[in-house]
């Protein structure tokens, strides 16, 4: 793609609005913290890592707005936006671990002036979104030497540029193999309710010219079972420490199936999904959402009127059906509270070699 899906320009975070797509390509401008969390809670801008980026941009924000004159006043604004941001999705990990970072590095930057902070701020926040790239392009490498020539992959949701700050998580490691000269062809389950595989994965993979079919979701296990499938891959909101993995809903049906047909199960992330201060997925907090996004396609009405509707926007995967974890660091086998551990170490440790 050829432009990021969340960068600053003059003082304002701007997204590409993904409700749009593939309709229009549209680049909006939001200018206020309660905007961005807005934009966030609203799905203009979706996918972990990428809300992730979004959020450190919306904290430099609240640093351009402040009017603090002292430092201290200014650290206070800060929380107060990073607690009004990590609320607008609570999910997804990478958002709450982005304003962490942001807030972190405020609150220990050797610098006097309120002025030479907003700076200090805005240049964590590019840093965030550069390693982003980055980041998923080591994943990509990593995870395609998984997929064999002529495979045909099953993926679920969209986790390509538009779900990150560039190039993608699960759809980083079909890039790569692309890249590389792999001749593959993919299964895009079209993710219901909100259709991110029909809208955006299906519009990512015609530009990059990779070979797929877009599919009811239902039609997944029958591809499964008649031997049309060599492996699914999806990304992640959050991964617990034991491996448990929270994803798009649907992913868990997924994974259950493909373990009956002995097909295996690959998520891509990067280490800042994975949240080692929670056990297990059962502590993973379910973002529940509008009743409308089940009842109506495009605003149209689609069931009665009234009729009472449950939407979880994601479900956990135990481990036990995850083949491997894919990240920058490396592929994670089981058992995955050692080798996760180990993948979070080492991205901390080329953090902090890179800074120095």
């Amino acid at each position: 793609m050829d432009v990021r899906s969340v960068f600053w320009r003059d003082q304002k975070v701007m997204l590409i609005d993904q409700r749009l797509l593939p309709g229009q390509f549209v680049v909006s401008a939001f200018d206020t913290v309660e905007a961005v969390a807005g934009a966030i809670r609203d799905m203009v801008v979706r996918g972990a890592p990428a809300i992730g980026a979004t959020g450190a941009y919306g904290m430099a924000l609240a640093a351009f707005h402040s009017q603090a004159t002292d430092r201290e006043a200014l650290l206070d604004d800060l929380r107060r936006a990073k607690a009004l941001l990590d609320a607008a999705r609570p999910t997804a990990v990478n958002l709450s671990w982005a304003t962490s970072r942001m807030l972190a590095m405020a609150e220990r930057a050797p610098v006097a002036s309120v002025e030479a902070l907003r700076r200090a701020l805005l240049a964590e926040a590019n840093a965030i979104a550069d390693e982003d790239v980055e980041i998923n392009r080591r994943l990509g490498f990593h995870g395609a030497a998984l997929i064999k020539d002529g495979a045909n992959l099953l993926h679920h949701c969209n986790t390509g540029a538009l779900a990150t700050v560039g190039f993608g998580t699960a759809l980083g490691v079909i890039y790569a193999c692309a890249e590389q000269g792999k001749r593959i062809h993919v299964w895009v389950d079209e993710t219901r309710p909100r259709l991110q595989g029909a809208r955006l994965t299906a519009w990512e993979l015609m530009r990059a010219e990779i070979p797929m079919h877009l599919i009811a979701d239902n039609a997944a296990g029958h591809l499964m079972r008649t031997g049309q499938v060599d492996a699914v891959i999806f990304g992640a909101d959050r991964v617990a420490a034991n491996g448990d993995v929270a994803n798009k809903i649907g992913t868990y049906k997924l994974a259950v199936v493909a373990r009956e047909n002995g097909i295996p199960v690959y998520a891509a992330v990067p280490t800042s999904t994975i949240d080692l201060n929670l056990a297990s997925g059962d502590e993973i907090p379910i973002e529940e959402r509008s009743a409308d996004e089940v009842t109506h396609i495009d605003g149209v009405a689609i069931a009665p009127a009234g009729v009472p509707v449950y939407n979880p926007a994601f479900d956990v995967t135990p481990h036990r059906y995850i083949t491997a974890i894919i990240t920058e660091e490396g592929v994670c086998y089981p058992p995955f509270d050692l080798s996760l551990r180990r993948a979070k170490e080492a991205a901390e440790a080329r953090r902090r070699e890179k800074s120095m």
